[in-house]
């Protein structure tokens, strides 16, 4: 990409690759800040578990750039920084109980959404632009966000949110 102008679906894709990366690199700041704030020990494995996913794939992000004959691009997400915002605002003004992991997981899930979207959009843009080494790639991390979010859903569902309504909390 010669310009900051989105010319075409190549100038997009860098454009939206640079996107996750720099999302990706707020993750591996913030995840770590959620699990201290999570009460149940299965949730904080599980943020403590996505951590490392995470990590793995801004490394994979670096391997897609490097496949493109790109260096990552530096944007910054200004999306995720609002979600990761937002999730720090509901850890803040919860209590340490049930109910802040229901508001950590909610975050979470928000973020996974973001992320599910725009890695399925890239990883759609990959196979149209024929780098399809690169659309495997975005494929396996498109897995794992989904994966992340069934695991936080699993856990909402299983006892988090019940414990929430009964906690006694106001």
């Amino acid at each position: 990409m010669k310009t900051n102008r989105i010319e075409n679906l190549d100038d997009l894709f860098l454009e939206e690759l640079g996107d996750l990366y720099n999302a990706e690199n707020q993750l591996i700041k913030a995840l770590p800040v959620m699990a201290q704030a999570a009460q149940s020990d299965k949730l904080k494995s599980a943020i403590e578990e996505h951590l490392e996913q995470t990590k793995n794939q801004a490394n994979r992000l670096d391997e897609i750039f490097k496949d493109l004959g790109q260096k990552p691009q530096n944007i910054v997400c200004k999306a995720m920084q609002g979600l990761i915002e937002e999730g720090k605002e509901m850890i803040n003004k919860s209590e340490k109980n049930p109910a802040r992991d229901a508001a950590i997981i909610g975050s979470a899930q928000r973020v996974e959404h973001y992320e599910i979207a725009g890695y399925g959009t890239a990883k759609s843009h990959a196979s149209l632009l024929g780098h399809k080494r690169v659309e495997e790639l975005l494929a396996e991390t498109l897995q794992e966000e989904k994966k992340a979010n069934a695991t936080l859903n699993e856990i909402a569902e299983g006892n988090i949110n019940a414990e929430a309504k009964n906690c006694g909390c106001n």
